[in-house]
């Protein structure tokens, strides 16, 4: 592009004057015929400059989480681990697309990081922090796709957590768990680290050879020899998942499979888990066929092609609904079979999973929702109702309990994994299904959950939908129940 700097002559104009310079002599005392003046060409815009991606994606709780600039497509991890020195070395590429033109961009990562390149062309790094600063050798342009790949190494279990937090990578007798919620990612590979950005998956890990790695979708080979005493496990995930959804358990696993009318159950169960403990977890997690039956029926279709469990000998003091196959702490089944928490974490793959939240702040669209599936659960197979659940933990809770501080659908960053959330939470959805009716109610459950299957949402989402679907005004019950921090004064209904 040139800027104009005065007037032109147009290319035929131009040509006429040089014929009729060939065929009249020329005379120095006679000025040649001047140019019709013509209007200026238009100067098309200019290009904006290339600018720095933002260290944070928008996420009111965690301004730090995630990135500005590009939407990861997917991911290609790659990661050796000796569980003697918990050193991992990781090589992952991550393909993506600028949303913007780009002189910088961040990545989430708390490992060190050696090298980078984008595009194959070596980058300038820099590391503070959780971000990695990735400056590429030519600024990416807005609308290109883009290739990156990370070198980086380290020992996970040396990097402190965020604010108040424990480290999310557990260390085992054999080897490790990376799971966590909403921090794990950045322990093990670099990442869009926010729910909103979702992508598909490839995960290869190399280890010392008699371990088994377990992590999400199918398991496309392993144990596969890698070098003297070494093999590899490779398992890939084809359906968006959210970056703190992505797991990886190292140890010695004894492995469960067996097809399904949902696609290949797989479940693992640490070999080091006490004898009953084991027992009772495989009689809890081998329902998860059964129960994503149940499940299928009121929210609709399973939204994935794979589907399982792991129990690792470890107590994490949770599970997480890592996308196809959630992790239980063995601590859940250490006074029998708890088929509760399997309810929960497969409720989760329709609300979490499938579908993620848009920030953090609509957390309630996970928690209360797979709660209020185990009080469904209860509800459909003999035990009291999700009305009579929802009314003895109202009950359970007197006005000036501090139950009532945590609002569902705004708890803040440090409530946002408040037993409210989950309890709570629940009883707001009973309050929304004796506003609008079963019918209403159970119908804007499986459209949330099918129309909107691989993406986001946020809590004023579902409560628009649920105004459309049932024709309703819900607003003073979402006020009462999800956004003011006191107890409302009826109960759920």
């Amino acid at each position: 592009m040139r800027k104009s700097t005065g007037l032109l002559i147009g290319p035929v104009l131009a040509l006429l004057l040089v014929l009729v310079a060939l065929a009249v002599p020329w005379r120095a005392s006679k000025s040649a015929p001047a140019a019709t003046p013509r209007p200026p060409s238009v100067t098309p815009a200019s290009t904006p400059p290339p600018v720095v991606g933002a260290e944070g994606i928008g996420d009111p709780y965690f301004p730090r989480a995630g990135n500005g600039g590009y939407d990861v497509t997917g991911y290609d991890i790659g990661v050796r681990y000796d569980p003697p020195t918990d050193r991992l070395e990781g090589h992952t590429t991550i393909t993506a697309t600028a949303t913007a033109s780009l002189s910088r961009f961040d990545l989430d990562l708390r490992l060190p990081a050696s090298a980078v390149t984008v595009d194959g062309r070596p980058a300038v790094i820099h590391q503070d922090g959780g971000e990695l600063q990735v400056t590429p050798a030519v600024p990416v342009k807005s609308g290109a796709p883009m290739t990156v790949r990370v070198d980086y190494a380290g020992v996970p279990s040396s990097v402190a957590g965020g604010p108040g937090s424990h480290s999310p990578w557990v260390r085992t007798a054999a080897g490790a768990i990376a799971v966590g919620e909403p921090d794990i990612a950045a322990w093990w590979y670099p990442s869009n680290d926010h729910p909103s950005d979702k992508a598909t998956f490839t995960i290869t890990a190399v280890v010392p050879a008699g371990l088994q790695v377990i992590s999400n979708g199918a398991l496309l080979g392993g144990p596969e020899a890698a070098g003297p005493g070494l093999q590899q496990w490779r398992w890939q995930e084809t359906e968006p998942m959210a970056t703190y959804l992505a797991f990886m358990a190292i140890g010695h696993y004894d492995i469960v499979r067996r097809d399904t009318r949902f696609g290949l159950y797989l479940a693992a169960y640490d070999r080091a888990l006490d004898p009953a403990v084991a027992a009772a977890a495989r009689a809890s997690v081998e329902q998860t066929p059964q129960i994503i039956e149940f499940l299928s029926g009121i929210f609709g279709p399973y939204p994935f092609r794979q589907l399982g469990g792991v129990v690792p000998d470890a107590s994490l003091g949770f599970a997480l609904e890592d996308q196809t196959r959630p992790v239980y702490s063995s601590t859940f089944f250490g006074d029998g079979q708890d088929v509760t928490v399997v309810v929960h974490e497969l409720a989760h793959q329709w609300f979490g999973d499938s579908v993620s939240v848009s920030h953090w702040s609509d957390i309630w669209l996970n928690e209360g929702f797979a709660t209020y599936a185990e009080w469904l659960y209860s509800e459909r197979n003999g035990g009291p109702s999700a009305q009579q659940m929802a009314a003895q933990s109202y009950a359970r809770h007197p006005a000036g309990d501090d139950f009532w501080r945590i609002s569902p659908g705004a708890p803040g960053a440090a409530g946002m994994l408040d037993n409210a959330v989950y309890a709570r939470g629940a009883m707001a959805l009973q309050a929304l299904r004796a506003a609008v009716g079963d019918q209403n109610f159970f119908a804007a459950l499986r459209a949330w959950a099918t129309e909107r299957a691989g993406g986001n949402g946020s809590v004023q989402d579902f409560l628009a939908l649920v105004k459309h679907v049932s024709g309703k005004n819900v607003d003073a019950i979402a006020q009462s129940w999800l956004l003011s921090p006191a107890r409302p004064a009826a109960g759920p209904g």
